[in-house]
């Protein structure tokens, strides 16, 4: 095993722990660490980490369910047509997408860099969630809660289709729709946001990655595993560790790997 695959395995396992330790944020690194640590191509990259975030979010939202913060009714509302958006984009969008989107003169915009630099993109508003630290407050009412049922559906739709281009799951966008559109107090939406994020990613890569591509089973299993190993972690170390102010600095962490990202895929590669 060469030492930057070591690197590698250890990052999955970090993965893992930062869920575990901050409730969030250690799967958008999923994608750098397939993609820069393992030399996986962006297709590839974008399905395994879909498995590894769905996987992750599953064990983690099974746990809040038996705490009683998941909303299973908005679960499914929401999950119905975010699993729909990331298996269109899955299984029809991104294997249609060739490997030069357009060129301007000698320059080429690759698929690689429209799907990597649309990633980097939006770690930039989670890195900001995680720095501002503020949390959105529920629309307070006396009366018996009303759904926006069509704002739901269209968001949901829209994040399961940036989830399928990406292969992050978006809770930083999830969290707050959840809050504001279904009015659900913090806990019980972040709790609810890993259940849609978990249905999100599995259902979109079974129904389209894995019948479209040939998964090396031996190797996803291992990081995936790690990562849940490291959620256990991670939720041991939060007895003893501060994880809001850890929150602060994994925030300048995302931004500076997204920084990362721009340099290798639009300076070094163009």
């Amino acid at each position: 095993m060469e030492l930057i695959e070591l690197f590698g395995y250890i990052s999955a396992l970090f993965i893992g722990i930062s869920l575990g330790l901050i409730g969030g944020g250690g799967s958008i690194l999923a994608v750098p660490m397939l993609a820069y640590l393992f030399s996986i191509n962006e297709k590839v990259a974008t399905a395994y980490s879909l498995f590894i975030v769905g996987s992750s979010a599953l064990v983690g939202g099974i746990k809040q369910y038996f705490k009683g913060y998941v909303n299973l009714k908005v679960a499914i509302l929401f999950g119905f047509p975010a699993i729909i958006g990331v298996t269109i984009v899955r299984h029809f969008v991104v294997p249609a997408l060739p490997d030069v989107l357009f060129s301007i003169n000698s320059f080429e915009f690759t698929r690689r860099m429209g799907m990597f630099g649309l990633f980097a993109l939006l770690m930039f508003p989670a890195a900001y969630s995680m720095l501002k630290g503020k949390k959105v407050s529920p629309i307070k009412t006396t009366e018996k809660v009303k759904y926006n049922y069509f704002l739901i559906l269209i968001q949901g739709f829209i994040l399961g289709t940036i989830t399928g281009l990406i292969g992050a799951g978006g809770g930083f966008l999830i969290i707050p729709a959840l809050v504001i559109l279904a009015n659900l107090k913090m806990k019980v939406a972040v709790g609810t946001s890993l259940i849609i994020i978990a249905l999100n990613a599995l259902i979109g890569f079974f129904l389209g990655d894995a019948l479209l591509i040939t998964i090396d089973w031996s190797f996803l299993t291992k990081v995936t595993g790690l990562s849940i190993v490291g959620i256990f972690i991670g939720s041991y170390l939060g007895n003893f560790i501060d994880g809001k102010k850890l929150k602060k600095g994994f925030g300048y962490f995302i931004i500076i790997m997204a920084l990362f990202i721009f340099f290798m895929e639009f300076i070094i590669k163009s």
